[in-house]
């Protein structure tokens, strides 16, 4: 069924009521009506596999962020991994590659699950949005952050990755993905590292995104939000 543009007001509605859990990829499906007049958007299957979802979610134009990006860049990893990591958008290189976390931030987030000792082919990386915004900086394509809209216009598609996968814990990395799932009033600084009750699923966290501790002002701040951040990761090595 297609996404049809008329809803993302009840989308928002239900993005700002985060108290009340809601899978908003079903109930848009169960809602949402075929018109000759909307984009080309795929089919979100109500109960695909990942690799199903990975081929709707192409063709996705449910946002203006099609426009921009120069493909949608799902969600990869084991088909049966207990850990979702869940980022904010495809980076410049992730967009070009078509694969989640495969920048500088991703490389970052490699070396900080071998020193919390989790294995990075055993787990689920992905975004809340899954294209590239963008704004131009001479020839350098710049992160520009997603806006409400954006975020539920993409919504349905975390909430089936979440449904397929049923992670038995869900990570949480920066404040867009936080917000996403957990209500724009979360703040990452105020419960870093704490496990949260959530229907999502049994163990959920929130923590800094890696590209937070690339931005760092210098080496010592780098090593030092590094460190911290192997150290929320431990927690959830010590869960498995």
């Amino acid at each position: 069924m297609k996404i049809n543009h008329q809803l993302f007001p009840l989308v928002l509605f239900l993005y700002s009521c985060r108290d009340i859990p809601i899978f908003l990829g079903a109930h848009l499906n169960s809602m949402a009506k075929r018109s000759k007049h909307d984009p080309a958007n795929p089919l979100l299957p109500l109960h695909g596999n990942l690799e199903d979802l990975k081929k709707a979610a192409k063709n996705c134009q449910a946002c203006d962020l099609w426009k921009l990006g120069t493909q949608t860049v799902f969600g990869e990893g084991a088909p049966n991994a207990k850990i979702m990591f869940v980022g904010e958008q495809p980076g410049d290189q992730e967009d070009l590659e078509g694969r989640p976390f495969v920048g500088p931030a991703g490389k970052l987030l490699d070396r900080a699950l071998e020193d919390a000792g989790i294995d990075r082919k055993k787990v689920y990386v992905t975004n809340a949005v899954k294209h590239f915004k963008w704004e131009p900086r001479g020839k350098r394509r710049i992160h520009k952050k997603p806006n409400a809209v954006e975020i539920a216009a993409c919504r349905p598609w975390l909430d089936a990755e979440i449904a397929a996968l049923r992670p038995k814990i869900i990570v949480l990395l920066g404040a867009t993905a936080a917000q996403s799932l957990l209500g724009r009033d979360f703040r990452v600084t105020q419960h870093r590292g704490e496990f949260l009750q959530s229907e999502l699923a049994s163990h959920v966290m929130a923590t800094v995104h890696p590209s937070s501790i690339l931005r760092a002002p210098d080496e010592q701040a780098r090593h030092d939000a590094m460190k911290q951040f192997i150290t929320d990761l431990k927690k959830i090595a010590r869960v498995l």
